[in-house]
């Protein structure tokens, strides 16, 4: 399952979606906002496009959006419910958690996005 060749690989450990091989972001995990969500134009192993069209990355943000209110929801009841905090102090914490997983699930969302359209293929040239 969480092998080369699986979409969980390429997302879990941000490597192009068709080589498995080649970053796809250009910085590491950075709270730097300016280089977040750097991409490198191309794959480094099998250049594959990563902006396959302009503004490709707009769909990442429904994406973006599906992982926010998932994560919400789970914070909201482990709060309230596990925890056992009032309401305001469970929608403070939801506050607090997001601000400081934005930086994950915005490089999240744009991984799974390429994801969804690009697949692995073992038989792609490979860049020396």
């Amino acid at each position: 399952m969480f092998k080369r060749g699986s979409k969980l690989y390429s997302i879990l450990k941000g490597k192009c979606p068709r080589c498995h091989e080649g970053e796809f972001f250009k910085y590491k995990m950075t709270i730097n906002p300016k280089k977040i969500t750097k991409l490198h134009d191309n794959c480094p192993k099998c250049d594959l496009k990563y902006m396959m069209e302009p503004s490709f990355f707009f769909g990442a943000m429904y994406v973006n959006y599906g992982l926010a209110v998932a994560l919400f929801v789970a914070i909201f009841i482990i709060a309230k419910m596990f925890i056992g905090l009032t309401i305001l102090q469970s929608f403070i914490t939801i506050i607090i958690v997001s601000l400081l997983l934005t930086p994950f699930t915005l490089r999240l969302s744009r991984i799974i996005w390429i994801n969804i359209f690009i697949a692995y293929d073992k038989n792609v040239k490979k860049l020396s």
